[in-house]
């Protein structure tokens, strides 16, 4: 089995190594992530520039690709058979910080599980949900085993999953739950702010608020401490949407 890792913390994020080494079991694992962190890139692609991979070494000695795009482009790179050669499997993480709610349209790591399955194959995004997490052990160990089962069972079509793991203890971690996209949101986004000089800046920040939160979301999941599973497909219709405007009258040309 070959399997991609990739992230958007970069290429030398802690949580990279923590997966590359918790995968190393299943098979050949290639790790091809950003030179430099890319949150919040989403599924951003760079088409005015070339890309290029450069071969580093991680923490451990083992070896990398550092590329100096997006997320979603390494994926490209990493997936392409005249590249490095088509993976089994793809797998974006494990990324420092929860990829909950409407996280997952801003997130590049969530956005690189996207890329794979564009591309046909299966994928899956992992997060620990704390921006100070330093213990990547839990969420390695059940990414493995997701990875494994992925391997031997497969996804639905057009299908890849978002996960998300408490950043608590395994002890403390109460099991594992599939799960939907929650209502998370931000409020007070944009901060108003002064320099030295006297001059106005402005500052992309926000509070996370949830929204009528309950059972079966991924917020409510991992805030009770369980691994939640969410499986996000790549068909954005609103069905519900679509039947709701189909009374409507769409004329052309418009009176």
């Amino acid at each position: 089995m070959k399997i991609l890792v990739t992230n958007d913390d970069g290429v030398h994020a802690p949580g990279l190594l923590a997966l590359k080494q918790s995968l190393s079991s299943l098979g050949q694992v290639v790790a091809v992530a950003p030179e430099r962190p890319r949150s919040a890139s989403s599924h951003a692609i760079t088409l005015h520039k070339p890309l290029r991979l450069t071969r580093v070494l991680l923490k451990d000695g083992s070896e990398a690709y550092a590329g100096n795009g997006t997320p979603a482009d390494c994926v490209a790179l990493g997936t392409s058979a005249d590249v490095l050669g088509r993976p089994d499997l793809v797998v974006s993480g494990i990324n420092l910080g929860p990829n909950l709610g409407v996280d997952i349209i801003y997130s590049g790591t969530v956005a690189a599980a996207m890329e794979a399955a564009i591309c046909g194959l299966p994928a899956f995004a992992v997060s620990v949900a704390s921006n100070q997490a330093d213990d990547f052990a839990p969420a390695a160990r059940f990414a493995r085993a997701l990875a494994e089962k992925i391997l031997s069972q497969g996804l639905p079509e057009g299908c890849f999953l978002n996960v998300n793991v408490p950043a608590v203890s395994e002890e403390e971690i109460a099991g594992v739950t599939l799960t939907r996209q929650g209502p998370l949101r931000y409020d007070n986004r944009i901060e108003r702010r002064t320099d030295p000089r006297g001059g106005v800046y402005y500052w992309l920040t926000g509070e996370r608020v949830n929204d009528g939160d309950g059972p079966g979301s991924d917020v409510h999941a991992v805030r009770n401490n369980f691994i939640s599973v969410t499986p996000v497909r790549l068909d954005l219709t609103d069905e519900r949407a679509r039947e709701a405007l189909d009374g409507w009258s769409f004329d052309w040309p418009p009176g």
